[in-house]
């Protein structure tokens, strides 16, 4: 997009907005979505997917039809209908496999995200002589930093020591792909795991992920990421990359409501080595022979022999719901959606031409996704509160950050125009 003062000028008026989402081909899924409503019995401008996911109209319908088969089938409900519970995981998995770009056996839905991770620490983190130590970046998101240390301290080790974190560089908020490579070399004979984020939470940083993984594997690494900002939102290709493992949750990008089943990934290479160490549980063991209620544990093939117990029927059947919209969409035509109108939001902000606030989040769309992070020096909480007052659904992480994410699949181009007005408004003021 230019930034000559005619098209700026065109760009910041609102039936410009208009135009754009009439000629948007994912118009009509907005409507398949259900909005909030404000004070004033409007939708709310909702820009806050990195956190919540609107909900799928699909999802009230695919939660009362299990609970209908609970209600008439009682425990047949594992074993009768179109999707017995028995093997409900099963009926999305391809489809989960596509998001991030896995064979359909490397995957499985089940836990939640920090559960999921705690379990794949537990097989991959294997700290051995001199290498005992965990990659991770700086800014992590908490969940992740404390999963880690508690796992590092359960192998009597210190965090303070076993943690070495990627800073940027001075002066930057986010990493340069170049220094966790070179960090890499330098120190990799320490590192037993690499483990970053697919997309850090607050600065909105899409990270090199097949570069880190070739790095990490370059130095004897075991590679493993956490995509719950990524997955969903940016394209993954987990099998072709090599990594080793991969967590997320559904609730965000994926839509499937809060406390979703999350997903996992553990490639292939690792799908029958009965040596790793798990944490055993009776869903992962081989279904051949699961009810003959054997004491020893035999795990399944796949990414399912890391299951522990039996799928939460209730919080995966709007992930069943909504990934239905995905395979009818295509993660190509999210994306190219994702690029327009993030890069759509980023030139009404700059067109703002204020000093209140700096954009964060990388400027080059392959180093991002739907998300745009703004640092706001002084009163960020006074900043946010104004546009909460304007019915901007946004969030604000202490102390300076606030955070929006124009979600393809319910977001549109008058919502990103609706979120730069409310902006200009709010710094005026």
């Amino acid at each position: 997009m230019s930034d000559g003062p005619q098209q700026s000028t065109m760009m910041a008026d609102r039936a410009y907005a208009r135009s754009l989402d009439a000629e948007d081909p994912l118009a009509a899924y907005r409507a398949q979505f259900v909005h909030p409503q404000g004070p004033d019995g409007g939708p709310v401008t909702y820009l806050l997917g990195n956190s919540l996911g609107l909900m799928p109209r699909s999802a009230r319908a695919a939660v009362e039809e299990e609970v209908g088969r609970w209600g008439s089938l009682g425990i047949g409900g594992h074993f009768e209908g179109s999707a017995p519970w028995l093997t409900y995981h099963e009926s999305f998995r391809a489809s989960s496999a596509v998001v991030v770009g896995a064979r359909p056996e490397e995957v499985v839905a089940m836990n939640t995200l920090t559960v999921n991770l705690h379990l794949m620490l537990v097989s991959f983190y294997r700290p051995h002589g001199a290498r005992t130590k965990i990659l991770m970046e700086a800014g992590a998101f908490p969940s992740d930093r404390y999963a880690v240390a508690s796992q590092v301290q359960w192998h009597g080790l210190d965090p303070t020591d076993a943690i070495i974190v990627a800073q940027p560089r001075v002066g930057e908020a986010t990493l340069r792909t170049e220094d966790i490579e070179g960090l890499l070399a330098e120190r990799g004979r320490e590192i037993a795991l690499v483990m970053l984020s697919g997309i850090n939470y607050l600065t909105g940083q899409w990270f090199d992920l097949e570069r880190i993984t070739n790095a990490g594997k370059a130095q004897g690494c075991a590679v493993g990421f956490d995509l719950a900002h990524s997955a969903g939102n940016v394209p993954h290709a987990l099998h072709d990359w090599d990594v080793d493992f991969a967590v997320w949750c559904t609730y965000k990008y994926l839509n499937a409501g809060p406390g979703a089943v999350a997903g996992c990934f553990v490639h292939e290479r690792h799908a029958h080595r009965t040596d790793i160490p798990r944490l055993a549980g009776w869903w992962g063991n081989d279904p051949n022979t699961r009810f003959e209620m054997r004491p020893r544990f035999e795990p399944n093939a796949g990414a399912d022999g890391w299951q522990v117990s039996n799928p939460p029927i209730l919080s995966a059947a709007p992930l069943k719901a909504s990934l239905t919209m995905f395979d009818e969409v295509g993660l190509d035509a999210l994306r190219a959606k994702s690029i327009k109108l993030t890069g759509y939001l980023e030139s009404l902000l700059h067109n703002l031409a204020t000093d209140r606030f700096e954009i964060i989040t990388p400027a080059d769309r392959q180093a991002r996704g739907c998300q745009l992070s703004l640092k706001v020096p002084h009163d960020a909480k006074a900043l946010f509160d104004a546009l909460s007052q304007q019915g901007i659904v946004v969030d604000f992480r202490e102390p300076d950050v606030i955070r929006a994410a124009p979600a393809p699949f319910y977001n549109s181009f008058e919502d990103a125009w609706k979120f730069a007005d409310a902006m200009r408004q709010a710094v005026r003021e």
